[in-house]
């Protein structure tokens, strides 16, 4: 049997409903021979991941799922071979951590004052030491009885983008995340470039070529909504731009409709080129650190 990987996973760092050692655990048994924990906007289950992946034998990749703004729309940009204790990059991630728990908080604020008597006292429970989101509130709207499943909170009447009691994330451009991901030593790629806010709504080469001016340096071809089309499509684009091409199931566990982890194998020699582009980022940032030094 070839050597797979899945390379876009959560855990309960963020929002997915596994703990970190979980989701390795998942992986291994599922036969991965390596996988990449990326939550968004925090590498707080890295440490915990790498010690289970050491225990059971699998390669982990550390990485992390920036969730930026260009104008109005969401773009996600992974970030592959950071180290979570760069002092730098860990308080961008915080600055970041911390605009996610306000915006939590505001959420359930609004809920209140539409009448539904959400408690954020018990949001904060929900959550424990996770980094608070919109699946606890979510949870937390479920144990109250205003919804019936996790997904009716993802809607236009409640917390979905541009919903009655959604509120705004703290903003950070797709090019100021790659600057950061670039400074730390890290391969930044555009993640799931044909799925956005709705099936049809694919992010136009023209936008994807002004990243990789900025420094984009990789495409997530391979994910469980992208259509053969698609695949055909952004391989080309890393073709044509040289760009490192990954893939991976962005499963979030039970947070999401349906667990993902199994659906995108992705083969070896995919990690073996991003290991390669993560090794020159490396260098790149030595060099970039002896030239500030002289």
């Amino acid at each position: 049997m070839s050597r797979t990987a899945d390379l876009h996973l959560h855990s309960t760092a963020s929002d997915g409903s596994d703990a970190p050692a979980v989701v390795v655990r998942r992986a291994a048994e599922l036969g991965f021979a390596a996988m990449a924990l990326a939550d968004h906007d925090t590498m707080a289950g890295i440490p915990e991941a790498v010690a289970e992946a050491d225990r059971v034998g699998i390669e982990i990749i550390p990485a992390v799922e920036y969730s930026t703004l260009d104008g109005e729309r969401e773009i996600h940009m992974l970030g592959y071979g950071l180290d979570p204790a760069d002092p730098v990059l860990e308080r961008e991630l915080g600055r970041l951590c911390a605009g996610r728990f306000n915006r939590a908080q505001l959420m359930v604020e609004k809920l209140n004052e539409m009448g539904l008597l959400v408690r954020w006292e018990r949001v904060q429970e929900i959550a424990g030491d996770d980094n608070v989101g919109r699946p606890h509130v979510a949870r937390a709207m479920q144990e109250a009885g205003y919804i019936k499943e996790l997904k009716d909170a993802f809607t236009p009447e409640y917390i979905a983008s541009g919903g009655r009691a959604y509120v705004e994330r703290v903003k950070i451009t797709p090019e100021e995340s790659i600057a950061q991901i670039r400074a730390a030593g890290g391969v930044a790629v555009l993640a799931h470039p044909g799925r956005f806010r709705g099936d049809d709504d694919q992010i136009g080469d023209e936008v994807i070529e002004r990243y990789i001016d900025a420094g984009l340096e990789g495409i997530e071809i391979f994910y469980p909504r992208h259509t053969e089309a698609m695949i055909a499509h952004y391989s080309a684009m890393a073709e044509r731009h040289g760009l490192v091409p990954t893939g991976g199931s962005d499963d979030h566990g039970l947070n999401a409709e349906a667990a993902l982890i199994g659906r995108i194998r992705l083969s070896y020699e995919y990690v073996e080129t991003l290991k390669t582009a993560i090794a020159a980022s490396g260098q790149r940032r030595v060099t970039y650190a002896e030239s500030a030094g002289r």
